[in-house]
């Protein structure tokens, strides 16, 4: 499959950005939000991402996969952690999730080996 994940995100990055000069209220509201969410607390930064990574997942959002799985890469999140997070996916998901899961590992990993 091998998809540019990191162009993924570059491309929506720049097509949310023309959302953000249209209606900047809503999109400072929704980056607040998510500052919100993901400050530490009882569950880490990097916790509330694999949550994140998990729903796109469950979603089949393949910009929220490429968000998440990014910023789970960047928290230090393991693979092995990942892969967890994966199967709850497909335990509460089925087939669809299974096969969203596949394209979220590639993901990841592709974040991660850019990483170094």
């Amino acid at each position: 499959m091998r998809k540019d994940w990191k162009k993924t995100t570059q491309e929506l990055s720049a097509l949310m950005q023309e959302i953000h000069k249209s209606v900047p209220d809503v999109t400072k509201g929704f980056t607040q939000m998510a500052k919100g969410a993901n400050v530490d607390g009882a569950l880490s930064h990097k916790h509330k991402e694999l949550m994140a990574l998990a729903i796109g997942i469950s979603l089949r959002c393949e910009g929220c996969i490429a968000f998440h799985a990014k910023a789970a890469a960047e928290l230090g999140a393991t693979r092995e952690e990942v892969m967890e997070t994966i199967g709850v996916c497909i335990y509460m998901g089925g087939g669809p999730s299974y096969t969203t899961a596949a394209e979220a590992l590639e993901a990841f990993d592709s974040f991660v080996a850019e990483r170094g």
